[in-house]
């Protein structure tokens, strides 16, 4: 029998707001679930989100929302887990702006980044549970 391969899960918390932008965010672990990210997953909770990770040669960061039923949050993180773009209650079917510089996105239910007081140049940060 195959070892079963559980989720990585992180806390992200809003250091300099003193907030948590997402309690249980899971970690795009493999190329696979980068590129998939929340397509065809159930509507996120607000306690839930995906970390995807940059390709290490790609100096920039976009998302989309194609195939999706359901808008989301993104957080886009630079080197330093420093916030450089929200894209707040991106909906269907759309393309995000590009970031150029971003190594992380975090994506979240729709209205995360508000409800945690979350602004460009809030520092980020990621830690496993």
């Amino acid at each position: 029998m195959a070892p079963s391969i559980a989720p990585t899960l992180l806390c992200v918390r809003n250091q300099t707001r003193g907030t948590v932008l997402c309690p249980r965010a899971m970690l795009a672990r493999s190329f696979r679930d980068s590129t998939r990210g929340l397509l065809g997953r159930p509507q996120l909770s607000p306690d839930e989100g995906m970390l995807i990770e940059a390709a290490p040669f790609l100096p920039l960061m976009w998302m989309h929302t194609f195939f999706m039923a359901y808008p989301i949050d993104i957080v886009f993180l630079g080197q330093d887990n420093m916030v450089m773009k929200i894209q707040a209650s991106l909906e269907p079917w759309r393309l995000s702006a590009i970031v150029f510089g971003a190594r992380k996105a975090i994506e979240l239910a729709a209205g995360a980044a508000l409800e945690a007081k979350t602004a460009e140049g809030d520092f980020i940060s990621l830690k496993t549970i």
